[in-house]
C-alpha cells in the first residue's frame, strides 16, 4: 500500500471534518508555525536596546538568540516523538503555555542570565508547537488538499521570517524592546482557544513509551553540536570548549543512531532512510535551510552596511526578497501541478542557486535596485521551498507517525540554519574580521559568503537529483 494510502486510513479525523473545520485547524496551525518564525527574527533588532537597558555588552547578550535557537533545534525531534505519544492537539496546547508564560517572563527579566534562562524555555515551548502544528496538518489533509494546506503553511511562515525585523523595530520603537516578547501572550491566548476549539485530537496508537535514550544521545549531542558551531566564530574553532563540544556530539550522535536500530519502537524510525525519496527531501531540506533560508540573516546586515540604512528601513528593504515567500508558493502550486517532486525540489534550488550568485556577483554594485532583482529570484526559489521541503519530508511517513516526519524534518531544517550561519559567518570573519562596535557587512563580505551559499545549495540540488531518482507526478493542486 502507498504512504498516501496509508495515511488516508490512518486519518479518520481528517478525513471527517468538514471545510470550515479544516480551514480553522489550517489557520490554527500556521499561524502558531507563524509565530514562532517570528519570534525568531523579531528580537535581533531589539538586541543593542535590551544590552544597554540591562547594562551587558552586546557580546554578552547575544545568548538571548542563541539559547533559544539551541533549545530549539536540539528538541524538535523529541517533541515530535511526544505528540505522537501523548497527542497532537494536546502538545500544542501545552507548548503554547510554555511559549507564552516563557514570553511573559522575557518580558518581564530585569537581568542578562536571567533573559537568556527565560529564552531557552521559550525554545522548548517553540519545539513542541512547530512538530506538532505539522503532524495536525498532515493527519488533517490528504492528497491535493495536503499539497495546498502547506502552500498556504509555507506562505504564511515565509511572510512572519522576514517582517521580523519589521515589526521588532517598530515595537521597539514605539514601546520599547520588552513588548517584543509581551506582544507574544494574548496572541498565545487566542491561539489557545483556536486550537481547542477548531483542531481535533490524533496521536500515532501504536506508540508504547517514550524514548529517554534517544531524547538524551539526541538533544545533548544536538545542543553540543549547535553551541559549538554558535561560539565558534567568537571564541575561537580552537578553543577547548569548542572542540569539546564538537567531540561529544562525535560520541554522542552515532550512539543515538546504534540505539535507535537496536529499538522496535524507535523516536526515529531508521528504515525511512532506506528510502532514496526520504533521503533526497532531506538533502532539499538541508539546503533550503544552509543556502536559502540563511539569507534572512545576512542579508539586513548587508543592506545596513552597504547602503547606511536604519535597522527599520533595511527590513523593509527585504521585500523584493520577503513578497516572494508569500507569493510563490501560491504560484507555485498551480504552474508546477503535475510535476514531480525531484522536479519541483530541483528546480527550486536551481533558482536558489541563480539568486545567491547574483547577490554575490552585484553585491558590491552600489545600487539598490539591482541588488533588489538579485534577492527577487533569490525569494522565489526559497519561497518554493519553504512548503515543499516540509511536504516532501511529511510525505514519506504514514499519518501515525506523522510527529516523527514533521520532527525529523524540523531539526534538518534548523540544524542545517545553524550550519550556515557558521559557514557564511566563518568566510565572512576571513574576509573582513571583526571590530568593536558595529560590524556592517560590505559587499567585499558578503560576495564570498553568498558564493558559498550557492554553492551549499548546488551541493544539495545535486544531491536532491541523485538521492530521489524518478517519482511518480505530484497530483494536481488546482
Amino acid at each position: 500500500m502507498s504512504v498516501a494510502a496509508t495515511a488516508a486510513l490512518a486519518s479518520p479525523d481528517g478525513a471527517a471534518l468538514g471545510a470550515r473545520r479544516k480551514r480553522l485547524v489550517l489557520i490554527a496551525t500556521s499561524a502558531t508555525s507563524s509565530l514562532i518564525m517570528l519570534d525568531t527574527n523579531i528580537v535581533a533588532v531589539s538586541l543593542s536596546s535590551i544590552a544597554r537597558d540591562l547594562r551587558t555588552t552586546f557580546a554578552g547578550i547575544e545568548w538571548v538568540i542563541s539559547a533559544y535557537i539551541i533549545t530549539f533545534a536540539a528538541l524538535l525531534l523529541p517533541a515530535g516523538s511526544l505528540a505522537d505519544l501523548h497527542g497532537r492537539r494536546r502538545m500544542t496546547v501545552i507548548g503554547q503555555g510554555v511559549f507564552l508564560a516563557a514570553s511573559a517572563v522575557c518580558g518581564l527579566a530585569r537581568s542578562a542570565p536571567f533573559l537568556e534562562v527565560a529564552r531557552a524555555v521559550q525554545g522548548i515551548g517553540a519545539a513542541i508547537l512547530l512538530t506538532s502544528a505539522l503532524a495536525i496538518i498532515s493527519s488533517t489533509f490528504a492528497g491535493p488538499e495536503r499539497q495546498r494546506a502547506y502552500a498556504f503553511w509555507g506562505s504564511c511562515l515565509g511572510v512572519a521570517m522576514t517582517i521580523g525585523p519589521i515589526v521588532g523595530g517598530i515595537v521597539t520603537g514605539f514601546f520599547g524592546w520588552r513588548w517584543a516578547f509581551l506582544i507574544n501572550v494574548p496572541i498565545c491566548a487566542v491561539l489557545i482557544g483556536l486550537t481547542l476549539f477548531a483542531v481535533p485530537e490524533s496521536r500515532d496508537t501504536t506508540a508504547r513509551r517514550f524514548d529517554w535514550a534517544g531524547v538524551a544521545t539526541l538533544s545533548g549531542g544536538l545542543f553540543c553540536l549547535t553551541r559549538a558551531l554558535i561560539d565558534g566564530n567568537r571564541i575561537g574553532w580552537g578553543n577547548i570548549t569548542i572542540l569539546g563540544g564538537l567531540a561529544a556530539a562525535a560520541v554522542l550522535l552515532p550512539a543515538f543512531v546504534v540505539i535507535e536500530a537496536r529499538k522496535a519502537d524507535a523516536m526515529l524510525d531508521l528504515r525511512l532512510f532506506r528510502r532514496r525519496q526520504f533521503v533526497g527531501s532531506a538533502c532539499a531540506m538541508a539546503g533550503y535551510g544552509a543556502g536559502a533560508q540563511v539569507m534572512i540573516f545576512f542579508l539586513p546586515l548587508y543592506l545596513q552596511g552597504e547602503f547606511g540604512l536604519a535597522p527599520l528601513a533595511a527590513g523593509l528593504a527585504m521585500l523584493p526578497f520577503a513578497l516572494p515567500l508569500f507569493v510563490a508558493p501560491r504560484i507555485a502550486a498551480s504552474l508546477l501541478a503535475g510535476w514531480s517532486q525531484r522536479a519541483v525540489l530541483v528546480l527550486a534550488l536551481g533558482i536558489v542557486v541563480a539568486g545567491d550568485l547574483l547577490l554575490a556577483i552585484l553585491a558590491s554594485s552600489g545600487s539598490y535596485a539591482i541588488v533588489a532583482c538579485a534577492m527577487l529570484v533569490a525569494g522565489i526559489g526559497t519561497g518554493i521551498l519553504n512548503p515543499e521541503t516540509a511536504r516532501a519530508m511529511q510525505n514519506q511517513a504514514t499519518a501515525d507517525r506523522a510527529g516523527m516526519a514533521s520532527g525529523i524534518g524540523a531539526t534538518t531544517r534548523f540544524t542545517s540554519l545553524l550550519l550556515g550561519v557558521a559557514i557564511l559567518g566563518t568566510v565572512i570573519a576571513s574576509v573582513r574580521p571583526a571590530t568593536a562596535g558595529a560590524a556592517p557587512l560590505l559587499g567585499s563580505a558578503f560576495t564570498p559568503a553568498a558564493i558559498a551559499a550557492a554553492c551549499i545549495a548546488l551541493a544539495s540540488l545535486v544531491a536532491t537529483w541523485q538521492c530521489m531518482g524518478e517519482a511518480a507526478a505530484v497530483p494536481s493542486r488546482r
